[in-house]
C-alpha cells in the first residue's frame, strides 16, 4: 500500500522538474543538530521548515524556510508579514493537521494550496540544501533553485538572523 503523503511529495518533486536525491535517515536522528552531526552535513546546508501562526485576530499560517545556523525573526519580520499582533510557532498538532507531516520531517514541498512559503535569502546562497522529506525517516538533497518553482513562494531578506556564536 502506498503512503498518500509520500505519493504527494514525490508527485510535487517530479512536477518541479529539478534534480534531487532522497536520503534515508534514522528517525531518531532527524532533528537538525543531531542529523547534521551524524550524517556530516554542514548547518549552512541544512534548511528547516517552520510553520508559524497568528495568535491574535484571524488565524493565519505561513511556512518559513531558513538555514539551521540561523533563527527566524519571529518578533519583527515574520509578525509584520503575517499581519498579526502576536504570533508563535505552530504546535506539533497544528503542524500535523495543516501539513500532514510531523516535526523533524516537514518539507516545504507539497504544502497545502494557498499556504504562504517564505524563504530566507541566505538559503538561496547555498550550493545545495537538505530539506525534510515529509517524514522523520527521509530528507531531500536539492538545489535551493527549487524555490523559484514552488507555489506561493517569496524569497525574503532578513526572514532569519544569524545565531550568535559562543565566542561573540
Amino acid at each position: 500500500m502506498t503512503d498518500p503523503l509520500e505519493t504527494r511529495i514525490h508527485g510535487a518533486l517530479n512536477q518541479l522538474d529539478i534534480e534531487y536525491e532522497l536520503m534515508e535517515c534514522d528517525p531518531n536522528l532527524a532533528d537538525t543538530a543531531i542529523f547534521c552531526e551524524h550524517y556530516g552535513i554542514a548547518p549552512g546546508n541544512s534548511a528547516n521548515t517552520i510553520i508559524v501562526t497568528s495568535k491574535s485576530g484571524e488565524k493565519k499560517f505561513a511556512a518559513c524556510v531558513l538555514l539551521s545556523n540561523t533563527r527566524l525573526d519571529v518578533n519583527k519580520t515574520v509578525r509584520k508579514r503575517l499581519g498579526a499582533r502576536r504570533i508563535s510557532f505552530a504546535s506539533p498538532q497544528e503542524t500535523s493537521e495543516l501539513t500532514g507531516m510531523v516535526l523533524g520531517g516537514v518539507t516545504p514541498l507539497a504544502l497545502p494550496d494557498g499556504l504562504a512559503l517564505w524563504v530566507d535569502h541566505r538559503v538561496m546562497k547555498a550550493d545545495f540544501i537538505i530539506l525534510g522529506g515529509g517524514t522523520r525517516s527521509s530528507k531531500i538533497k536539492i538545489s535551493p533553485a527549487v524555490f523559484f518553482k514552488t507555489p506561493n513562494t517569496e524569497i525574503i531578506e532578513g526572514l532569519a538572523k544569524p545565531i550568535p556564536s559562543n565566542t561573540d
